[in-house]
């Protein structure tokens, strides 16, 4: 397949092309399952076809690529996991008015970690951004319930879980234990996001576990903010790696661990007030699930569980038997991987067959020599998110949603790189695995599929403050806008898919010295189309800090966000140092910097891709947007034809 959507660089992807152009469905015969079994099996067996063959081959070759089904209950090395012990009420005795009660528990226990999370959380980044997420499991290490924060943690989480109890299997967990890893193989996939765990015990019983990751601000490495990408060549660079550990014992804190996680942090206040918010939360989460098992009893509870992810599982494949049975294409690409670098290809082949889905990212490139790379799990979670958004985005989140779907990687590539890759600024690869998703999904379900968004900023920096005679980690978190859709425009200054926030000025200027001097839309920045793309946002950034130490995160400065069915793409980004002055300069996505003290930053997002052909836009919608100030009387002319 000619690599479709490429552009020179500047120019970003293919615009006005049909979708036909994007992404292609080859037919693809019914599948007959395999030896893995036909209880829940998430993995295709080989084919006569060559396509099929290939996902065979590389079964065989990417054992350590493929999602085997751990989190949907399957225990992974030849085990099947247990109900623990005791009386087994079936799935199909529960009546519907219980289930659907323990299901809203569970969903208000996730809520409720989550504000304890807000409300007690030292950095900005949490308590404001939202840059966490929270789940409950069962003893099964299944999950039960998700909460409505980043759906990005979700696919980590429920692979997190299976590695949790590896290391502390349940006769080693005691009533007070809080578990704690880092990892990024094992966890998330960077060093910031500290996962963490604890059980639930009732009548002596292990009945389930609350978890809660959240995005620290500062765990070490070479550049503020633990998330360079350039001069990194593996992550022993990254920061402090944490495998498996008890930080609380019986309740009493692991005071040796906790000294070494501040040691290794600049700001050592921040990451253990947030630590010590994620076991606060926690603890609501055990009382709240005790408090469910005292209602109704393990058994019941169980039963309810077993059923919510039966019921789960089967609305997500019924969505699936929906679309025409084949095997769809797409591809994109990374800007690049640090200043000078090229390109990265993210390909895709996603495999509708039945009631399954296949996807297999087999030509993408290889991990990078930077700290761009994504492991597996954090791969894995962003296929997740765009699934389920295509085919269930209203229903529960929880294991059931998962079994439906294979997943592969090839092994070195830098969505499943080898260990001791980098991966601190995996975030940036995030949005481009769920959008060739929705790119190569895009024919098979039009309309429930979005053009591609604005992508986003995470900037960190760090500096002395002269004021408060301290040092101190800054962090941007900026989102722009959404791509257009079959029957909307696309929103502006809204986070997808990370369900992130953007970090209000007053709480940036009340935690760090910095004066936010411009905050607002880029007008014309959206990709024209029957339903435009949403706009980009600029956000200007003053640091009154010295000897600044900058790091980029940024992208879509290449190759722009495409558009769909005829829509254009959204016009680029880009970050400028100093905008509007004699020292005006133009730094890249992935660039660290040095600043100098009342530098100004300005990040400019890129516009997200439209829906559809601009010659079809509804023209009062065109002054709609002029009265608006988002489209000027030269862009209504240019894109749409709208004399004024």
């Amino acid at each position: 397949m000619a690599p479709h959507g490429r552009r020179a660089a500047g120019n970003g992807r293919a615009a006005s092309l049909p979708i036909g152009s994007a992404a292609r469905a080859a037919p693809a015969a019914g599948l007959v399952p395999g030896k893995r079994g036909l209880d829940r099996s998430r993995c295709l067996p080989p084919r006569r076809a060559a396509r099929w063959g290939s996902l065979a081959r590389a079964r065989d070759r990417r054992r350590a690529g493929v999602d085997h089904g751990a989190a949907s209950g399957h225990g992974g090395r030849g085990r099947r996991l247990r109900q623990p012990a005791g009386e087994r009420v079936s799935a199909d005795a529960v009546d519907p008015i219980t289930l659907g009660v323990v299901w809203g528990a569970l969903q208000s226990i996730c809520v409720e970690i989550g504000s304890t999370v807000q409300r007690t959380a030292y950095s900005i980044q949490a308590r404001e951004g939202q840059d966490f997420s929270v789940a409950v499991f069962d003893a099964q290490g299944r999950m039960s319930a998700q909460g409505p924060y980043s759906p990005g943690h979700m696919g980590a989480m429920s692979f997190a879980i299976r590695n949790f109890m590896d290391a502390f299997p349940a006769d080693r967990l005691e009533p007070g234990d809080t578990l704690l890893l880092n990892d990024p193989q094992l966890g998330s996939g960077h060093f910031p996001d500290f996962l963490v765990t604890q059980p639930c015990f009732w009548k002596e019983r292990l009945v389930g576990f609350g978890v809660n990751l959240v995005h620290h601000t500062d765990v070490g490495g070479s550049r503020p903010g633990s998330q360079a990408v350039e001069g990194i060549f593996d992550y022993h660079q990254e920061g402090l790696r944490i495998p498996p550990v008890k930080i609380v014992e019986a309740g009493r804190e692991n005071a040796t661990a906790l000294a070494i996680i501040a040691a290794n942090s600049r700001v050592p206040r921040n990451v253990l007030g947030d630590l010590r918010s994620q076991r606060a939360s926690l603890l609501v989460g055990e009382q709240r699930l005790r408090e469910l098992h005292e209602r109704f009893g393990a058994e019941t509870v169980a039963a309810c569980v077993d059923a919510m992810l039966d019921q789960t599982e089967q609305r997500v494949r019924a969505r699936i038997t929906e679309m025409r049975d084949g095997a769809y294409e797409f591809e994109d690409f990374m800007d690049d991987y640090g200043t000078g670098t090229p390109p990265l290809r993210i390909h895709v082949t996603v495999t509708v067959a039945g009631d399954r889905l296949a996807i297999d990212f087999d030509g993408t490139d290889a991990q990078t020599e930077s700290g761009l790379n994504s492991y597996f799990n954090y791969t894995r979670s962003y296929v997740y998110a765009a699934v389920k958004c295509l085919t269930d985005p209203y229903g529960p989140m929880n294991a059931g949603a998962l079994r439906a779907v294979e997943i592969m990687a090839p092994e070195g590539c830098f969505l499943n790189p080898r260990r001791p890759a980098g991966g601190g600024p995996r975030a940036a690869i995030c949005s481009r695995v769920f959008e060739v998703i929705l790119g190569a999904l895009a024919p098979a379900l039009p309309e429930a599929v979005t053009a591609a968004n604005s992508h986003f900023c995470n900037a960190t920096f760090g500096a002395w403050d002269p004021v408060r005679r301290r040092r101190f980690v800054g962090y941007e978190l900026i989102h722009g806008g959404i791509g257009g859709r079959a029957a909307k425009d696309g929103c502006e200054a809204m986070s997808s898919p990370y369900n992130a926030a953007n970090i209000p000025v007053e709480a940036v200027e009340a935690n760090t010295p910095v004066i936010v001097e411009r905050f607002g839309f880029i007008p014309d920045s959206a990709g024209a189309g029957k339903q435009r793309g949403g706009l980009g946002v600029r956000r200007d950034v003053r640091i009154l800090g010295e000897s600044i130490k900058f790091t980029n995160l940024s992208e879509r400065h290449r190759f722009a966000p495409f558009g769909l069915f005829g829509g254009r793409p959204g016009k680029l980004g880009r970050t400028v140092v100093n905008p509007g002055t004699d020292r005006e300069r133009q730094i890249g996505g992935k660039a660290s910097v040095d600043l100098d003290y009342g530098d100004v930053v300005s990040f400019q997002l890129a516009g997200a891709g439209g829906y559809g052909d601009p010659r079809e836009r509804d023209p009062e919608a065109v002054r709609r947007d002029l009265r608006l100030g988002l489209v000027t009387p030269e862009g209504a002319r240019g894109d749409y034809g709208l004399e004024t």
